[in-house]
């Protein structure tokens, strides 16, 4: 029987799916995380406890289990972990993408540098320190710019300023969350720095993609019909198949392939976001699949998961098809409007009615606290949709979300 290492993060969605796809497969599996009580509850007797921010002690701890136990593969379900993955492969011995390329697509400041190298077409960029004086900073940009961690995912702390006030606004603002004390044990000297970078105008899609050998096979590609033009960018919408020319998507798709061979990666999923202006510029590209549950609105063949895609892939298992089913699909990421404490949630039978809406999941517990963005890393949860077309899906996530009504105490916020 084969086995499978997956590392995943306390706050990831994507645990079920993984452990779903695993199972099915009849893989045996080894969940690794930093929080033993969870772990144990979903597969007993095999799991693993890391520390995520020590790399060094947590490859070794694998080591020593593996003379114990062969893993066949590790995957990270999730960003925070694809570094430690690529290297308890290699000191397993297993196929990886290069530790270099993976950190590459971690740390934003070294992606634009291998980019821009490459002559692939992405946003101009320069790093700074936290440190730096916020007016000559200020005053050395161009406008209108983007600021953001050169660590963090899921658009946290990315900012948009127009003008130097504003710089120095969302400057300081991105220096409160980096003095996060988990936000600095993540990324240690990356926790002291802030990308700035131009900003490009247009149309924003996300390219689901999965690496073999180094050739990209392009699993879906989404539309975002909401704009993204800031202060904030929060995702809210992905539809597709995408409604771009066939023209424009091929040009996505070779470049981000050259952009993955630019940064060294070879094999397994990638998540890469671009923005339409004349041509394709690549925003992210990440050595993994797309957050949190959003997967669910994909599947392959006769029913398959991305999850399962992703499992095979790692283990040289046959995948009998990636072509992804015909129905036009969607998935909306409900955003937080404001920051307090979750009262209370009405609508959820109602916008699972609405025509062509496959499931509505609430993420955030009544009680808890959330954040929006720039400051959050969350949503409130997930509406899930399929149609006949990509504009009949993008319609029913509109009624259904406008169907919800979220109740949020500002009084603890």
């Amino acid at each position: 029987m084969s086995c499978i290492l997956l590392l995943i993060p306390t706050t990831s969605y994507r645990t079920s799916d993984f452990v779903t796809a695993a199972y099915k497969l009849g893989v045996e599996l080894i969940v690794a995380s930093n929080e033993r009580q969870t772990l144990e509850e979903i597969v007993p007797g095999h799991t693993l406890t890391l520390d995520f921010y020590n790399l060094d002690e947590s490859v070794n701890k694998v080591v020593s289990f593996a003379k114990e136990r062969l893993i066949d593969a590790v995957v990270s379900t999730d960003e925070d972990a694809v570094i430690l993955a690529a290297m308890i492969s290699e000191a397993l011995g297993l196929p990886h993408n290069p530790i270099a390329a993976t950190e590459t697509t971690k740390y934003k400041d070294r992606l634009r540098t291998v980019l821009t190298r490459a002559s692939i077409p992405t946003p101009m960029a320069h790093c700074f320190s936290t440190t730096d004086s916020l007016d000559e900073t200020a005053q050395g940009v161009s406008y209108p710019c983007v600021l953001k961690p050169i660590h963090l995912s899921a658009s946290r702390g990315v900012i948009r300023a127009d003008t130097q006030e504003e710089f120095k606004i969302a400057f300081l603002r991105i220096i409160k969350i980096l003095s996060d004390p988990e936000v600095k044990r993540l990324g240690k000297e990356a926790a002291k720095k802030i990308l700035v970078e131009s900003f490009i105008a247009g149309e924003e899609v996300a390219l689901e993609g999965l690496l073999q050998n180094g050739k990209l096979t392009v699993l879906a590609l989404f539309d975002k019909p909401d704009p993204l033009n800031g202060p904030f960018f929060e995702e809210t919408i992905y539809v597709t198949p995408s409604r771009l020319s066939l023209m424009v998507q091929e040009k996505i798709a070779v470049c981000t392939e050259q952009a993955c061979f630019a940064i060294g990666l070879t094999e397994g999923p990638v998540h890469a976001e671009l923005r339409i202006n004349g041509g394709p510029f690549v925003l992210e590209v990440a050595a993994r699949s797309i957050g949190g549950i959003c997967s669910r609105t994909l599947k392959f063949g006769l029913g398959v998961s991305l999850e399962e895609v992703i499992v095979r892939h790692a283990l040289k298992m046959p995948i009998d098809s990636l072509q992804r089913q015909q129905a036009a699909s969607g998935v909306m990421m409900i955003p937080i409007p404001h920051a307090g404490r979750l009262a209370n949630i009405e609508g959820v039978d109602e916008a699972s009615k609405v025509a062509g809406i496959e499931g509505v999941t609430i993420m955030i517990r009544r009680t808890q606290k959330v954040i929006p963005l720039p400051e959050g890393r969350r949503y409130l949860g997930f509406i899930f949709a399929r149609g006949e077309n990509p504009s009949d899906v993008e319609a029913a996530l509109r009624k259904a979300h406008r169907a919800l009504k979220f109740t949020i105490d500002e009084e603890c916020s």
